[in-house]
């Protein structure tokens, strides 16, 4: 029988909160080449408007800044930060995309 993993309440409010806050963080950025952030507790996307390109130039950018993020879908670029994500880290990130966008 498979091994029932349950995550602790502490840490799936933790991803809440932090995650509610970095999506604000991130639609709080004003780039004319965001089109939606969107998400859940701590899977966040942020979609691109077609006409600025592609998400993969984005991602390397915000790679050779120290943070990985996935494009998915040509114009979207996903990130999933661990669940014990701190606020202070959610505001780094949030910032790098700031940076780049």
């Amino acid at each position: 029988m498979p091994a029932i993993w349950r995550i602790p309440s502490s840490v799936a409010l933790n991803a809440a909160r932090v995650g509610d806050r970095l999506r604000a963080d991130l639609t709080g950025i004003t780039s004319p080449k965001v089109r939606e952030v969107r998400g859940r507790g701590l899977m966040i996307a942020i979609e691109l408007h077609v006409e600025f390109g592609g998400a993969r130039p984005i991602c390397e950018a915000l790679q050779a800044r120290g943070l990985l993020a996935k494009e998915t879908h040509d114009h979207t670029i996903r990130i999933a930060p661990p669940l014990i994500l701190t606020q202070d880290q959610a505001d780094w990130i949030a910032e790098q995309f700031a940076a780049v966008l």
